[in-house]
């Protein structure tokens, strides 16, 4: 029998639905939990939809606005999106949406066209947003962002053990390659660096069909993916990448029937918050409310 928490028929029996940047959003939407995250603790919301991928295996844009409209307003407590992206994103800004263009695994653009929605809707002109990956270090976009969005599809990697949010900065080195040493443990270092540093107010890791194992560089194989159909959403990347990566890791002891370890490790994760600082890896440091569907939620 299928198992559901919080759904969002739940939070809207009492709530209307309205338009919100050309797409649907929760007028009214009760975000679960209280206003802020327990004292000391990063709080992530992990939402899926089953129905968010249709017979053709596209991603619905409309549930995908959806999703990132009621994790925003969880995320910050409030009852309306709109005034959950107030919080991040000012019309004076200048913002930069860093994706994911990996061949077989983008960010796609589903999510990206949800985000630079409620970019539009918080009422920064189209003119002074950026959506790009690669080239962001001559994008005057990127290198004048006052806000920088950081999403990308989580999947194993032959360096860094997974691709994380924390990894998905690495475009803003102009050297790329120094920071792949020791199954690139440093990657955190990335986000002290001016470009990066206190810029990033939104980390999403787009969990519709990760990918759980793979072999060397580039590789991808349909059969190591599947369909989770979920986003994980959090103001600290680190607490956003540990979550995503306690899936992988589920996904992978299920799929193989014993602990199967990422080869190589994805210890810049713990990195990141042992060494750097830059946020939390420990769960019991991490607020994960979770929203949606339950059934394979695997976490």
């Amino acid at each position: 029998m299928k198992k559901r928490t919080l759904t969002r028929r739940d939070f809207l029996k009492t709530a209307a639905v309205t338009p919100l940047a050309g797409s649907l959003a929760l007028s009214g939407f009760k975000a679960a939990g209280p206003a802020a995250a327990a004292p000391g603790k990063s709080r992530v919301i992990l939402i899926r939809r089953l129905d968010v991928i249709g017979a053709d295996k596209k991603q619905k844009p409309e549930v995908v606005q959806q999703m990132l409209d009621e994790a925003m307003a969880a995320l910050f407590g409030e009852k309306n999106p709109a005034d959950a992206w107030k919080r991040i994103v000012k019309p004076a800004d200048t913002v930069g949406i860093k994706t994911n263009v990996w061949n077989y695994l983008p960010t796609g653009p589903a999510v990206e066209a949800a985000l630079k929605a409620r970019v539009l809707g918080a009422g920064v002109p189209e003119e002074r947003i950026g959506l790009a990956d690669r080239g962001v270090l001559s994008n005057p976009l990127f290198t004048k962002a006052t806000v920088l969005l950081n999403a990308r599809p989580a999947r194993t990697h032959a360096w860094s053990g997974m691709g994380s949010c924390i990894k998905n900065m690495i475009q803003f080195v102009p050297q790329p390659s120094a920071y792949h040493g020791d199954t690139c443990a440093d990657l955190a270092a990335i986000w002290s660096l001016p470009a990066v540093k206190d810029r990033v107010k939104l980390n999403v890791q787009v969990m519709m069909t990760p990918l759980f194992h793979s072999i060397g560089p580039q590789n991808f194989s349909e059969q190591y993916t599947w369909p989770y159909k979920g986003l994980i959403v959090g103001q600290d990347p680190v607490a956003v990448d540990a979550v995503a990566l306690r899936i992988l890791e589920a996904k992978r002891r299920e799929f193989f029937g014993e602990d199967k370890p990422l080869q190589p490790p994805a210890h810049h994760i713990a990195y990141a918050d042992t060494r750097h600082h830059l946020g939390h890896s420990d769960p019991a440091m991490i607020e994960l409310l979770k929203l949606g569907d339950s059934d394979g939620i695997l976490i």
